[in-house]
């Protein structure tokens, strides 16, 4: 069976769809973010604090190369992990690519309260994230495999688009 690797901005739905196209396929999923968590015992936020963003994308493709290297995988990654080459190019290869495409605006309105996002931690956090947006979503399109309009869509809409395109792909094995 395919590894399936949930890529998108952060408040795309990479988790919440993950979880449910998991549940659906009967594979096990697993979200890169809360591994790192699990890993250091401290939150995001503490590691950014702490390590900076490079130390915390050094955790990310540490995460990254272990996560993609298991069988039968749906794994939501965080938002910045196709910065790095490396993992843009370990993306492509361990398995079927997935960009949740969701407009800057809805981001907004999912994740302006939310305090745990270290890099919305500036004085207009709408703007970084078009900012942001902008940067990764070139990234996002040269590693994916299926790109998914999120917008206005249900999370259960988004996993059946999933699973559509999924049918209709012909890349059916992860390569290690």
């Amino acid at each position: 069976m395919t590894c399936l690797i949930l890529i998108g901005m952060m408040g795309a739905g990479k988790t919440t769809v993950g979880r449910e196209l998991a549940r659906r396929r009967k594979m096990r999923f697993a979200d890169c973010d809360h591994e790192i968590v699990a890993r250091t015992g401290v939150n995001i936020p503490t590691i950014f604090e702490i390590e900076g963003e490079a130390g915390f994308r050094r955790r990310e493709a540490q995460a990254l190369d272990e996560l993609t290297a298991e069988p039968d995988l749906v794994l939501a990654t965080g938002g910045g992990v196709v910065l790095d080459p490396a993992n843009r190019a370990l993306l492509a290869a361990r398995g079927v690519v997935i960009y949740l495409d969701v407009p800057p605006q809805i981001l907004w309105e999912r994740t302006r309260h939310d305090r745990n996002r270290p890099l919305l931690r500036v004085e207009n956090p709408r703007q970084r994230i078009e900012e942001l947006h902008r940067q990764r979503d070139p990234l996002y399109r040269e590693v994916a495999d299926i790109i998914v309009e999120g917008g206005r869509c249900n999370p259960g809409a988004m996993v059946r688009q999933i699973e559509k395109a999924l049918q209709a792909l012909d890349k059916t094995s992860c390569e290690h």
